[in-house]
């Protein structure tokens, strides 16, 4: 089982090290050996100013052989660089992305739970909730909570697709599933790609299943939430199930 994590980045120097240490360090996990998988990071970094591409070419340099670094020349957007890190994953012969936040909102602790769902369950896409067994948020306030919660209920009943946590960026894809969606269609840039990617894995015929996590609010760096990328996931919505998408 060949795994690839991705994580997009933009100026996440205050985590970018100790992520890399928790992720890779994963592949000494005895439920990770049992299962014969490996785990690989991809880091795909839209041109930070503070340094985060050199903390990562450091480590590749001490010889993480299962470390990579996909360089972008300008912010290009959350969506893209998932795009980016899918088919590299394609061209890798990878088994599996997850893909998640650079700033430890997501417990890379979690992913080992991803796997051993995976390969109970042999789905087409695993979605990390916050909304199972209760609201598993940690640190937001009331307003964005709401925000939230009601825009996912909005997604659920426009989209058809009947999961609890389609705006949610922690999951894991199977890439036979992945290599049956029009990556290059994709236009959401920003979170309304998260809904995007469930609608189209669903349209491919490949099954999901939920995961219960903890969303934790980041403690370190700053947040790429705008009202912008609010706007572009509410019109996405409509637009998908207009069919207008490529």
């Amino acid at each position: 089982m060949k795994i690839l994590v991705a994580i997009p980045t933009y100026n996440e120097r205050e985590n970018i090290g100790r992520m890399i240490e928790s992720v890779l360090n994963l592949n000494e996990n005895e439920t990770v050996k049992g299962l014969n998988a490996v785990i690989n990071l991809v880091i795909i970094d839209d041109n930070s100013q503070d340094g985060t591409q050199e903390i990562v070419k450091g480590f590749i340099g001490i010889g993480r052989g299962n470390l990579f670094l996909i360089s972008r020349e300008k912010k290009l957007g959350l969506g893209t660089a998932y795009v980016a890190a899918f088919k590299f994953a394609i061209d890798g012969g990878f088994d599996y992305v997850i893909t998640m936040d650079c700033d430890f909102s997501h417990n890379p602790d979690e992913i080992i739970g991803f796997i051993e769902l995976m390969n109970a369950q042999k789905c087409g896409m695993i979605v990390g909730s916050r909304y199972i067994g209760g609201i598993r948020i940690i640190n937001w306030s009331m307003k964005r909570l709401l925000i939230s919660y009601f825009a996912n209920i909005y997604a659920k009943l426009v989209t058809g697709v009947k999961i609890g946590d389609l705006t949610g960026g922690f999951n894991m894809y199977d890439v036979n599933c992945l290599k049956k969606v029009n990556l290059n269609g994709i236009s959401s840039r920003g979170y309304a790609f998260q809904i995007e990617m469930k609608y189209r894995i669903k349209k491919a015929g490949c099954g999901l299943e939920e995961y219960p996590i903890i969303f934790y609010e980041r403690t370190k760096g700053k947040s790429k939430m705008s009202n912008g990328i609010i706007f572009e996931a509410f019109f996405a919505v409509i637009r998908l199930r207009l069919g207008l998408y490529k």
